[in-house]
């Protein structure tokens, strides 16, 4: 084949000049982030493919990945800095310099510091996920408790339904069930690799029970497929439990040793018959039945959940409790082939090995005594989480209760995750001082008083963790376009300008994220030298049923039906 031949089918060799460097796709979630090869030629991505090298996602690769060089290359991106200098919303920016971006930064919020106290600015993260952890702990620098991300509206609601039930989160234990209920989920469009192992999973033998409204690609491939009426999983939910304990299908050895609250949650799910059941939710009355005895026959259940589409409802929270007692009501908390207790211990990812993340963000504020905008308003969230409820971010900017918000530092806020999406942007035009860093400009930007544009994860060198322990570092694949930066270069510059009395924040990305890693073993430069990744040699334990000795972390020490 010649040259010319070489180079139209993008062979990488010498003689076309092409080369393949290994990179992440960060659009999703951190724990989801697939791996990528990249064919580039003269500094220039040409073509993207899955990367077969990448321990979790294994070649696979969802549209959103497929289209890297589409988001990369788009001409739409932010180039420069930008100032505002017509009205909030008008869209009249001016090109500026990194180093006057910096400059109006520090000023506006050194003063904001003085004048009004640290508490009257949030920072905000929407994505990537990744560098929540740093701009959690330049918050807590700057003196601020209110720090807040996407997560309000997403994953935040299903992980409190689960601690308040369980007191810890939970995991699919996927590889090793015998039954699998998705509950709205739909891995073959937003997480391809669990999507092959669920099919690896069917081939031998595995049942899968899928909830879904929609006919999706996974739900054609289940064994039983219920299409509850949006909103009304809570209430299918329930309808399953009522057969379960009428059946007498449940666990009676956890429900009498191990959870308080059973009898009267019995009571209140009598109520909810298959018929009653196929009232509210649409389900056929047989389907519910069916339903529950494929979770209690089978010899262990797992619950494949989603983070948002099941909260995104005023009941979203109690929703996912119900479910999720279905997993306790069945004995399938914490065992092999069931619901396996897991802890976040790096960028939002249940990794498996410890980490020191929580000590790393959580420092303590100079003033003990200042209090999160949240307090008075979700006192429940208040009580589980150590990051702001920001649904309610413009209700307190318009009306300044319980205390002004006069600024905003954001990453990737998007006014459209509100549910009230002109109220938010009423509140954005309010503002004293609004940043906002993203690829894009977003209708969120029109509002800002300053732009920052962010590079893409091809673009820069980070590392990313995944459950079991695998953990990668990526390389920069190309230079950062424009004048684009890393989220990571941008928090640590502000570390700077804003005379943060915090020495390792200042010291950079890699220090940073070492000391995070210390109780793992691990820092960068031994990752580093393993370029497809590689595995923690600690592991935590999970599927051990630890509650049996030590209790459930609830208040009364057991789980909670009540």
């Amino acid at each position: 084949m010649d040259r010319k031949e070489l180079i139209k089918g993008k062979i990488p060799t010498d003689e076309t000049g092409i080369t393949i460097k290994k990179s992440i796709c960060a659009i999703c979630g951190p724990g989801t982030n697939c791996g990528l090869d990249l064919y580039i030629k003269n500094g220039t991505i040409i073509k993207v493919e899955g990367g077969r090298w990448h321990k979790n996602s294994r070649g696979t690769l969802c549209a959103k990945g497929s289209a890297t060089m589409q988001y990369v290359y788009h001409s739409d991106r932010i180039q420069t800095p930008l100032r505002r200098v017509g009205p909030k919303g008008s869209d009249e920016f001016e090109p500026i310099t990194w180093e006057e971006a910096y400059t109006a930064i520090a000023d506006k919020l050194n003063r904001l510091k003085r004048e009004e106290g640290p508490q009257a600015a949030v920072f905000y993260v929407g994505f990537p996920m990744n560098i929540r952890p740093f701009v959690h702990r330049l918050a807590r620098s700057y003196g601020t408790p209110n720090y807040c991300s996407a997560s309000s509206t997403c994953s935040k609601a299903m992980e409190l339904a689960q601690e308040s039930v369980f007191g810890s989160f939970t995991v699919a234990d996927t590889k090793n069930t015998e039954c699998l209920v998705v509950w709205s989920q739909n891995p073959f469009y937003s997480d391809t690799s669990k999507a092959e192992l669920i099919l690896e999973r069917k081939k031998a033998g595995m049942k899968m029970l899928v909830v879904d409204p929609r006919t999706s690609p996974i739900a054609v491939r289940a064994d039983l497929h219920l299409r509850p009426r949006p909103g009304t999983d809570g209430a299918l939910a329930l309808a399953i439990a009522h057969v379960l304990i009428k059946d007498d299908l449940y666990d009676h050895e956890f429900v009498e040793n191990y959870s308080v609250g059973f009898q009267e949650y019995a009571n209140y799910v009598e109520q909810f018959s298959p018929q009653r059941g196929e009232d509210l939710t649409g389900v056929p009355a047989e389907q519910i039945v069916a339903a529950a005895h494929m979770i209690a026959e089978a010899g262990s259940a797992a619950i494949e959940y989603s983070a948002s589409s099941v909260v995104h409802h005023t009941n979203g929270v109690q929703n996912y409790r119900a479910i999720f007692m279905l997993a306790a009501l069945t004995g399938n908390y914490d065992r092999i082939g069931g619901n396996l207790e897991a802890t976040k211990t790096f960028g939002n990812v249940c990794t498996g090995f410890c980490t020191r993340e929580k000590e790393y963000q959580e420092i303590p504020l100079k003033d003990p005594f200042v209090q999160r905008m949240d307090n008075k308003r979700t006192p429940v969230w208040t009580e589980y989480f150590r990051e702001t409820q920001c649904v309610g971010l413009p209700q307190q900017i318009l009306t300044g209760d319980p205390y002004p918000i006069k600024a905003v530092v954001a990453f990737g806020l998007n006014s459209r995750m509100w549910p009230d999406t002109e109220h938010m942007l009423e509140s954005l035009q309010s503002l004293d001082f609004f940043v906002n860093c993203d690829l894009f400009f977003t209708q969120a930007c029109s509002y800002a008083d300053i732009v920052l544009p962010a590079c893409s994860s091809v673009e820069r060198s980070e590392l990313m963790c995944y459950g079991g322990g695998y953990m990668v570092v990526t390389e920069p694949a190309i230079l950062p376009l424009y004048q684009s930066k890393s989220d990571f270069d941008i928090i640590i510059d502000l570390a700077k300008r804003l005379d943060l009395d915090d020495d390792l924040l200042r010291k950079g990305y890699e220090a940073n994220v070492d000391w995070i890693l210390e109780p793992s073993g691990m820092k960068i430069e031994d990752i580093r030298s393993y370029p497809e990744g590689v595995t923690a040699k600690s592991q935590m334990k999970s599927g051990t049923q630890a509650y049996k000795m030590r209790g459930f972390k609830t208040p009364s020490g057991k789980m909670e039906f009540y």
